[in-house]
């Protein structure tokens, strides 16, 4: 998570995979947070001749996102203070399959059915097989639970975005969680609490073998 205040520090970071990619094989998730008013991206493709051009831009506003494959340049201007969720990580490719460049808006991803529980849940980023990890949204009323203990067989990164909860992780519990990480095959279990609605931003591996 970036703060792009003066200082521009990194208010925490995770490496996910000890090799160092090169950055063309990077593909990259940018979600702006609650207290970003908004942020002008520009990106900007190299071709061959060399020089650099324009292609495009797109504005941030609260609870937007963008999703940037590898092989695509791109530069970020930010003219007031803003906070930025960036995933960033080694795309793992298939074969005759490619990923391409998504900016959306939370609120406009449709709601998904999820049998037998009672949160509220968007996915932003497309499930064809092409993408090898996604982002959920998941919204919990005060009070509300996750019905089933579970055990994952990916990775999961959790960020709190709005409210209270409590979180199970194996043995331990935490409360008012802003930030966690869960490997593989950890028991984990999830409740809503406070007077108002808590959502969380959900990174799971997937479409990809874990091991």
């Amino acid at each position: 998570m970036v703060d792009s205040g003066l200082d521009s520090k990194h208010l925490y970071w995770k490496v996910t995979n000890p090799t160092l990619s090169p950055s063309h094989l990077q593909e990259r998730f940018l979600f702006s947070g609650a207290v970003m008013t908004m942020t002008l991206g520009t990106y900007l493709i190299t071709p061959a001749m060399g020089s650099h051009f324009v292609i495009g831009s797109h504005k941030l506003t609260v609870d937007s996102y963008a999703y940037l494959p590898s092989n695509v340049d791109q530069s970020l201007r930010c003219d007031a203070s803003a906070a930025l969720v960036v995933f960033k990580r080694r795309h793992v490719s298939l074969e005759n399959q490619s990923t391409e460049l998504i900016f959306g808006s939370t609120d406009e991803q449709p709601l998904l059915e999820t049998p037998g529980e009672v949160f509220q849940l968007r996915k932003l980023i497309p499930a064809s097989i092409s993408y090898d990890f996604n982002i959920h949204i998941m919204d919990f009323q005060p009070g509300e639970y996750l019905n089933v203990k579970e055990v994952h067989d990916n990775q999961h990164g959790l960020l709190l975005l709005e409210g209270q909860d409590i979180y199970r992780l194996g043995t331990l519990f935490k409360q008012a969680m802003s930030f966690g990480w869960h490997h593989l095959c950890l028991n984990d279990k999830y409740a809503a609490l406070g007077e108002c609605r808590t959502r969380y931003l959900l990174y799971k591996d997937v479409n990809r073998n874990p091991l």
